[in-house]
């Protein structure tokens, strides 16, 4: 009879390796899961585009205050019938949710909406006191 060497972290990676096939077949990927956005600042105004793409214009909800943008969107799943088959998806279907602090006041009864192809541009206009504000600073003085 010939001795065998016992080596336990063999067993244990064959473990993990079953685990990890397991999830696989089940986690989404997590950058779906965010909305993607795109700030433009301007003197007069915020420029915020959002990418929603598959979600249709009736599954959105958009909240906008003085400070910040709300943009809640779902996309709803197909319902595919095949007799034969198996199907992979690594789409995401459910509610997204996404809450962007705003860098200025803006005027929230004046935001105007535009929505085409997955790309949600929202025109956020500054209130009067943003768009005043200016800062002089001067450097000649000493401090005291």
């Amino acid at each position: 009879m010939a001795l065998v060497r016992y080596n336990p972290w063999q067993e244990l990676n064959a473990v993990q390796r079953q685990i990890d096939s397991l999830f696989e077949d089940f986690q989404a990927p997590t950058f779906a899961r965010a909305i993607a956005a795109e700030l433009h600042e301007t003197e007069d105004a915020i420029h915020l585009k959002l990418e929603l793409p598959g979600i249709e214009a009736k599954d959105v909800d958009i909240e906008v205050t003085e400070k910040a943008v709300k943009v809640v969107a779902e996309r709803k799943s197909e319902t595919k019938t095949e007799d034969n088959g198996k199907t992979k998806s690594e789409f995401y279907y459910g509610k997204f949710q996404r809450v962007i602090p705003l860098t200025a006041r803006i005027q929230n009864t004046n935001v105007k909406a535009e929505y085409k192809d997955g790309i949600l541009n929202l025109t956020l206009p500054k209130t009067e006191q943003e768009k005043n504000k200016v800062v002089k600073i001067n450097l000649g003085e000493p401090a005291a």
